[in-house]
């Protein structure tokens, strides 16, 4: 066989996996929107009852999984229930409501999280009258900021000065503390763990594989990890999704990472940047993961779907990926699936110290670059030069190419560090596009953050 009909046939191949691909996403996307359709229908059933709306503002998901929690629990009581993303939460639509709980987390220094960004500013800015409503807050936060709970808390406030009445005093949440929890869940009914719920229950992990990928860093080990389940199958997940890891000195506490992989990889995969106290001791999951266990250990491990950082409905569009350190976990996840679906419309830009040492999963990025996957790669290496270079001065740099991308209908995925990077990259973005074009870009799910 010559070699044009080796590529003939290459290609003829490629074309009829990359169309079972998209029969197979489809397929799976068709069913899931099919679930939520019925869980929905379920929920709202209640003869002329009108729903209590269930109303979560979340940023990496955990709003909404106690908004369906706490839904199902008062279906099961009897009460009809709509779940909504605060997001798609107008003006009119809860003027006219007479019932709503609010389950609402905090971004960074007492922000709305992106899931009530819109809400924020086009609800908050011009408060409706609320005399006839009811309602209860459940604020998520981390004390570890100096503006706890501070969307939650001026939610809470808003409501009241719009003329709404609490049902209960707010509900304040730091760090997944399993009383507060409880403390809400106790107002709905006590309703037995369906199979959900069940699922989201941590199960025994093997670790399979630790690579250290930056020797010599001026900065803290990472390592990539390998895991897969003790027993029975690996379980699904999407790319842009959640893992969280339960550590024993501290269970009530789980941590979170980005998965770096996608099922398709036969294993999960995490990308750990290993913390040390200033005592010299080890941070308790990065150190469990990184030191403690041995290859063959288990850990108790549950996935966190994490739908405001899924490509659900942007899987068509080109994709800029913005990130930094071990922030590059989230992205890798999509670049993988982006490559298996045949989508080479992808540009990357990343931040780190130094190329020598901090050039993470250097070998897959750059085969990505030579085969066509990554379109456009931006590696920003801050000490590589006397003035230190950034991910935000990068796009500044790229300002043209940028705001062609954007007019093409990109969507922008960060990941990585709270402090500096996603607030130095927000600003780039906003110095770019401007303002009417990122509110169209959070609106529209084409702006969406993985930050801590």
């Amino acid at each position: 066989m010559n070699e044009a009909a080796w590529r003939a046939l290459g290609a003829s191949s490629t074309v009829v996996a990359y169309a079972a691909l998209c029969a197979s996403v489809y397929l799976r996307e068709h069913r899931r929107r099919a679930a939520s359709a019925r869980d929905a229908a379920a929920l709202s059933a209640g003869g002329n009852e009108p729903p209590v709306l269930v109303l979560f503002a979340s940023q990496t998901g955990q709003a909404e999984a106690i908004a369906w929690q706490t839904a199902r629990q008062l279906s099961a009581a009897g009460t009809p229930a709509r779940v909504m993303e605060l997001n798609a939460l107008d003006a009119e639509t809860l003027a006219s409501a007479k019932r709503a709980l609010f389950i609402a987390s905090t971004y960074g220094e007492g922000d709305a999280p992106d899931g009530a960004s819109v809400f924020e500013e086009q609800v908050m800015n011009a408060p409706p009258a609320l005399p006839s409503l009811r309602y209860a807050v459940l604020a998520l936060g981390d004390r570890q900021y100096a503006h706890f709970c501070g969307f939650g808390r001026a939610l809470d406030e808003w409501l009241l000065a719009a003329g709404a009445s609490r049902e209960f005093d707010r509900i304040e949440v730091d760090n997944s503390d399993p009383a507060a929890l409880a403390q809400w869940q106790s107002r709905w009914g006590n309703v037995p763990l369906d199979d959900q719920d069940a699922a989201a229950l941590f199960a025994q992990w093997r670790l399979v594989a630790r690579e250290l990928l930056n020797p010599g860093s001026a900065g803290a080990p990472a390592f990539h990890l390998g895991l897969v389940p003790q027993s029975g199958a690996l379980p699904d997940w999407a790319s842009g999704d959640l893992v969280q890891v339960s550590v024993a000195s501290d269970p009530a506490r789980p941590r979170d990472y980005s998965i770096a992989s996608v099922h398709a990889d036969g294993e999960l995969q995490l990308l750990v940047r290993q913390e040390q106290h200033p005592d010299g001791t080890l941070g308790a999951a990065s150190g469990l993961l990184t030191s403690t266990l041995a290859i063959g250990d288990t850990v108790g491990l549950r996935m966190r779907p994490h739908r405001g950082f899924r490509l659900e409905g942007n899987e068509a569009r080109p994709l800029i990926l913005i990130g930094n350190g071990t922030g590059l976990a989230g992205l890798r996840s999509h670049l993988r699936a982006r490559a298996a679906a045949g989508r080479h419309d992808n540009w990357l830009v990343f931040g780190e110290r130094q190329a020598a040492h901090d050039f993470l999963y250097r070998n897959e990025i750059e085969a990505w670059q030579a085969g066509g996957v990554l379109r456009k790669l931006d590696m920003v290496f801050s000490r590589d030069q006397e003035e230190r270079l950034y991910v935000q001065h990068r796009l500044l740099q790229s300002a043209d190419a940028l705001l062609q991308w954007l007019r093409s209908g990109a969507a922008v995925y960060v990941c990585g560090s709270l402090q500096g990077m996603a607030s130095g990259v927000d600003a780039a973005l906003r110095q770019v596009a401007g303002e009417a074009l990122m509110r169209e870009l959070a609106a529209s799910g084409r702006y969406r953050r993985d930050v801590y």
